[in-house]
């Protein structure tokens, strides 16, 4: 009997052995047993020496192989086994690990794994989800996955009104990591079918470009915002790389960036928008900047803003707090809660546009700005 043989018998009784199943613990003050038992992980190993076996021709081996990886979501192993047996079974583990993961390499990780086995659709799926977080996370991994369909499944995304503009706006942020993807958005804007609320996305990514032929034709569409001193903001690439004062970041919060008038930092600020004590943990540097700098494109849940007008020609417009089938009440920029009946309202229409300005920058300079985002930064959860 040669090696392999042996190798393939050895494999057949535990794959026998497998069917048994873990070992149960039968005293109450015992652990619980792990997700795969002592057999599992031998029947792994002796997978992995068999450089041509066929994962699918075997059930229990499979099993054993399936109970071994679910043990261990995330490690690299995890995804080179899903990724060499194409184990299209952990689709629904690595699609979710992909979507709650998507700022890290993690994240991107299983999102690669997904497209090498076949279920790059089920990512794309995502794009079309109620949940705006979750469709802002999936365009953010096809812009580091798709590669050469980037285009073709995210600019239909760009160009759909009908999606809510925090997802538009990840969509245009994604094309713009790639060369043909920039051209695609240079192309919408000549066309004039680049919304205006994405321009400051299209911006950042085509001032970016490591091509000046790009650079030279962005300049002809978009320009970056001014700021306090009249000074153009430079690209987002740039900020990000930039470190600021974060006493000085803090006095910027409280005062001149008018942040304290909307949110709240351990107890003090109003309370409009979303508390920010942690946001230094939830947000990386480059969302920090795009959640200042362009609040619509940025998605911060039960944090909508809405638009009602009365039938007597009121407008009021601000958070949704709360709505019944007698009232609704929103929460204007200024923190006071509007309550009006339902019937008395003509219409109610969720917004694109965030409450918060659209233009904060141009109460700051760039300096200023950078340390306004240092100091958000250390706002982490203890």
């Amino acid at each position: 009997m040669n090696k392999t043989q042996k190798t393939l018998r050895r494999l057949a009784v535990l794959a026998c052995l497998s069917l048994v199943g873990p070992l149960q613990s039968t005293r109450a003050d015992e652990p619980a047993a792990p997700a795969f038992s002592a057999k599992d992980k031998m029947i792994v190993e002796t997978v992995l020496r068999l450089k041509s076996f066929d994962i699918q021709s075997s059930a229990p081996a499979k099993a054993a192989m399936l109970r071994y990886l679910r043990a261990q979501p995330g490690s690299e192993q995890y995804f080179e086994l899903i990724q060499r047996f194409k184990l299209t079974e952990l689709s629904p583990e690595l699609l979710t690990l992909a979507i709650e993961n998507a700022g890290e390499t993690s994240g991107v990780r299983a999102a690669e794994v997904l497209k090498s086995i076949g279920q790059l659709p089920a990512l794309q799926a995502v794009l079309r989800e109620e949940s705006a977080e979750k469709a802002v996370a999936a365009a953010e991994l096809l812009g580091y996955v798709a590669g050469d369909q980037t285009v073709d499944i995210l600019r239909p995304v760009v160009a759909d009104a009908e999606l809510p503009a925090a997802v538009r706006a990840a969509a245009v942020s994604a094309l713009g990591r790639r060369t043909d993807g920039q051209h695609s958005l240079l192309k919408l804007a000549a066309e004039g079918k680049l919304a205006e609320s994405l321009s400051f996305a299209a911006a950042n990514a085509l001032f970016a470009s490591s091509e000046d032929a790009i650079r030279s034709q962005a300049a002809k569409y978009f320009e970056l915002p001014a700021t306090a001193d009249s000074q153009p903001l430079p690209p987002l690439a740039e900020l990000v790389k930039r470190r600021g004062d974060v006493e000085a970041g803090a006095t910027v919060f409280a005062k001149t960036g008018t942040c304290s008038n909307c949110h709240k930092v351990r107890g003090q600020g109003k309370e409009v928008g979303p508390d920010l004590s942690e946001i230094g943990s939830k947000l990386s540097r480059e969302a920090m900047y795009v959640s200042i700098l362009d609040p619509s494109a940025a998605v911060s849940h039960n944090y909508e803003t809405y638009t009602l007008l009365t039938v007597d020609g009121d407008t009021v417009t601000g958070l949704l707090v709360s709505e019944t089938d007698q009232a609704v009440t929103l929460k204007t920029a200024e923190g006071i809660s509007r309550t009006v009946d339902t019937d008395d309202i003509e219409i109610l229409k969720k917004q694109s546009q965030s409450l918060m300005p659209q233009d904060l920058q141009r109460l700051l300079t760039v300096q200023q700005l950078v340390d306004l985002v240092e100091y958000t930064m250390t706002l982490k959860k203890s």
